[in-house]
């Protein structure tokens, strides 16, 4: 027992947590694109072709890319006065019931103090706003087809303990590869273009749901190596999960959305934009790891903890055999001798 307890830390020290290696973490960066054309057909805006200069916003971001898979549009807004949205603090049945100059954080504007038409069968407070103002009360299911869209991920890293750097792309990888592959655990296990639908499925989750809400996405690259074997073992492995909270009981303000506008001017210099409530899926990549090389100080100072074990092992075995077993007595027996005290 005594034999077996000093050498599982030694084993778990030296061959398990590789103890006689120096250690140092990743140093990356990042870049990415997205490809993928899809139309769509609507009242609002007929026959439309939706490329990636439409659907990722901005063109670029550190370590992260924004694919918009659902949309809002509220086309020629122009500043001026017309009926706020309808809601429990909006409509009215007479001037009396507007505040002239009251605003609150969901207003789409000023209140004038009137009560005007919203439609033909209610009333609300007249706004100074961008008018029409923006009706999101329904979500409707527009890029269905974004889960086809295709994300390659370029990564390079670095440990500058030791002069190390590889990227994602690896040198087996042509450019004849690299045009047809698709991100796969089982075939594909190193290609870097992956099919945003795949990335969802493979976290657990469904896209087409994703979608209509939008949501976080990790794709997550583990770069562990060990450099005291070739560089070619030095690879990356890849993981994916839903980082926004998903829970039944957690409905409120689900998903991701955020609103920008553009803007256009006239001939006669008036004003207009046309507002863009952008919902969609936004892939932050998480890049960690750790490499380890073998180094002559942290092997000698494991060796010393090893060594200084040893001890500490003998007095755990004592303190078992001697409390802890049943036949305790007889091996506190064998370990002390007693002798009768000489002056008495």
């Amino acid at each position: 027992v005594v034999i077996y307890l000093q050498s599982f830390p030694c084993s778990w020290v030296f061959v398990w947590e590789k103890g006689y290696q120096e250690t140092d973490s990743v140093v990356s960066s990042v870049t990415t694109k997205v490809k993928g054309v899809t139309l769509t057909n609507t009242s609002t805006l007929g026959a439309r072709i939706w490329d990636v200069a439409d659907y990722v916003i901005p063109p670029q971001a550190e370590n992260t890319v924004f694919v918009m898979t659902n949309v809002i549009l509220t086309l020629n807004q122009t500043q001026g006065h017309c009926g706020e949205l309808p809601d429990d603090k909006t409509v009215c049945m007479v001037k009396n019931n507007c505040v002239p100059g009251y605003v609150s954080t969901h207003s789409s504007g000023i209140q004038t103090g009137k009560c005007v038409k919203y439609n033909s069968s209610i009333n609300t407070c007249e706004v100074f706003a961008w008018c029409p103002v923006e009706d999101d009360s329904h979500i409707p299911k527009f890029l269905q087809e974004a889960e086809n869209f295709t994300l390659l991920v370029k990564n390079n890293i670095w440990y500058p303990k030791f002069h190390f750097s590889k990227r994602n792309i690896l040198p087996t990888i042509n450019s004849t590869y690299l045009k047809n592959c698709i991100y796969d655990s089982q075939t594909d296990p190193f290609c870097p273009i992956f099919r945003l639908g795949k990335i969802v499925e493979a976290a657990g989750q469904n896209f087409q749901e994703m979608a209509v809400e939008g949501g976080v996405m990790a794709l997550q690259i583990n770069w562990d190596c060990n450099l005291d074997r070739a560089a070619s073992h030095c690879v990356p492995q890849y993981s994916f999960r839903r980082l926004d909270n998903r829970d039944t009981a957690h409905t409120v303000s689900p998903g991701y959305n955020f609103r920008f506008a553009k803007y256009y001017k006239d001939s006669n210099g008036t004003e207009s934009r046309t507002l863009v409530k952008a919902y969609g899926i936004r892939f932050d990549i998480i890049v960690f790891g750790k490499a380890g090389k073998f180094d002559v100080i942290p092997t000698m100072i494991n060796i010393g903890s090893g060594l200084a074990l040893f001890g500490v092992a003998t007095v755990l075995c004592d303190i078992v055999v001697l409390y802890c077993m049943k036949k305790k007595y007889y091996y506190r027996e064998k370990k002390y001798k007693y002798v009768e005290d000489f002056e008495l």
